[in-house]
């Protein structure tokens, strides 16, 4: 729950910086502050490269590159919808992680769990529907179709955290993650990235620092919890995203 209320603010520093900076910088941002920050940590331990050792950096890639596109096709959605629409419509998730969990870990889903992600898609479905019109706009329509598939690449990450937790540690599947999204989002300065006034870069950059808290508790709690128990908890981000939504972003 708390990796929920973090995560939720960084989407809303990410909001705020939406169109003041191209998207590839917004998520270089996100994924290099983290990078930096375990970094310093590993040397000033003096463990760098313990604990950057790994025997899966296959699955670390796979891992990373389901949650680079998930990052960015969220920031895009982002940019074109409210957050809380944008919060609600990620509500697909957890249905798609619960069924994932199932046929790709093998987890056993009761019929309470099932119950509990069905009725948070029902209210995917009452928050689309208005939008399901021949009045919605070309943004709206690529904002909604940016988030729902953003859903199935962050379902398809946490298939890969929870796989990977048997043998990983939180920090190194988080540094995995930042380094090989950094790489690949740097790729993207070429194409107009411009020097952030001091706001827009303090808030990229407490979206880094709030990225990594979030994904250390969320990895922390895929280490104790099945995916499918821990997926209907992304339902309070709603709450979060309401109150953000009225009093920062009226």
């Amino acid at each position: 729950i708390t990796s929920v209320a973090v995560i939720t603010v960084m989407f809303s520093l990410i909001k705020a910086t939406s169109g003041a900076v191209p998207l590839g910088e917004q998520v270089f941002f996100r994924a290099f502050v983290p990078l930096l920050i375990l970094a310093l940590w590993f040397s000033m331990r003096g463990q760098f490269w313990v604990s950057v050792r790994t025997n899966r950096l296959k699955e670390h890639f796979f891992r990373s590159a389901f949650g680079g596109v998930a990052m960015v096709l969220k920031f895009l959605a982002l940019g074109l919808l409210a957050l809380p629409d944008v919060t609600a419509l990620s509500f697909a998730m957890p249905l798609i992680l619960t069924v994932l969990a199932a046929l790709l870990l093998g987890e056993t889903v009761r019929a309470f769990r099932i119950t509990t992600v069905i009725l948070g898609f029902v209210g995917v479905g009452i928050v689309l529907w208005p939008k399901l019109n021949f009045g919605t706009t070309q943004s709206e329509v690529i904002g909604i179709t940016a988030i729902l598939t953003s859903a199935f690449f962050v379902a398809m990450a946490m298939v890969y955290v929870r796989r990977l937790m048997g043998t990983e540690a939180n920090y190194t599947v988080v540094f995995y993650q930042s380094l090989f999204i950094s790489g690949a989002s740097i790729l993207t300065l070429p194409f107009g990235w411009s020097w952030p006034p001091m706001d827009v870069a303090l808030m990229m950059i407490g979206s880094g620092v709030c990225g990594l808290v979030g994904q250390l508790l969320l990895t922390a709690s895929l280490r104790h919890a099945p995916a499918s128990v821990i997926a209907p908890f992304e339902y309070v981000a709603m709450l979060f995203a309401i109150g953000i939504g009225i009093f920062w972003f009226d």
